[in-house]
């Protein structure tokens, strides 16, 4: 097991709300650039999958990739079900990783090796995110956000005191193995507690994130530059990010 690990899930053949479409079975385009740009820089990356065929995994494995078949279960959506994989990944194999980052995977590239960066091993207990040039309060996160502000007495103060804060986007996540376990664990229980019985047309994905980040791990925060690119830009001439998103 390497001691240092992206990681990323690709569930196809289920309809996801965030893209309105979905994505085909064992198709590897989705994820090349992603794939492409770990093996650049000679990191290890770890595709978690319900749908590549066997044909394809042989095909792509090598010391830089890893593929792991998962069963998904509907029970949460495609962005939610993530958590609950590396959840289960972990309680196997955490005694075995110092640091991992888990990212979107069809549109996000690694730039620069994020382990390596002076503020990433300066800070070894912070967390590092992707966020986008907009505040909390935007129409759409107030309208995400709905299904948990009608169960938690909480989450209407969280908005008020963070309203004019970056908005943090969890396509790009990381930090030590104690930081992101943490993280991941609360990510689970807040799923599992309040997003079972979701039928809004929104995930409830990024509202967690945001709550949670927000309120529990804010004093050890990084997000933006360095650690991205503004977020559907398009910077493809941004080569001093760790990330590039969109």
């Amino acid at each position: 097991m390497q001691k240092q690990l992206i990681f990323a899930c690709l569930f196809t053949g289920v309809y996801d709300v965030n893209r309105s479409e979905t994505l085909p079975n064992n198709d590897y385009s989705l994820i090349e650039k992603w794939t492409n740009s770990i093996i650049a820089l000679e990191l290890h990356g770890v595709v978690f999958h319900n749908s590549f065929s066997p044909e394809i995994e042989d095909r792509f494995s090598n010391e830089y990739i890893t593929f792991k078949y998962v069963n998904y279960d509907p029970i949460y959506n495609l962005s939610v079900y993530r958590y609950f994989v590396y959840h289960n990944f972990l309680l196997t194999y955490q005694n075995q990783i110092e640091s991992i980052f888990i990212t979107d995977i069809t549109d996000v590239e690694v730039l620069n090796n994020p382990f390596l960066q002076p503020l990433f091993i300066n800070n070894p207990g912070a967390l590092f995110c992707g966020d986008e040039p907009t505040t909390l309060l935007n129409e759409w996160m107030m309208k995400h956000s709905t299904h948990f502000r009608n169960q938690i007495s909480e989450f209407s103060t969280y908005e008020e005191k963070f309203t004019n804060e970056t908005l943090l986007n969890c396509g790009i996540v990381g930090g030590n193995i104690i930081t992101m376990s943490a993280l991941i664990n609360e990510l689970v229980q807040f799923h599992e507690q309040y997003n079972k019985n979701n039928k809004t047309a929104y995930t409830g994905d990024m509202g967690a994130f945001n709550f949670i980040v927000r309120s529990k791990f804010n004093k050890q925060l990084f997000h933006g530059n360095p650690v991205n690119t503004v977020f559907k830009s398009y910077e493809i001439n941004n080569t001093d990010c760790w990330f590039r998103h969109k």
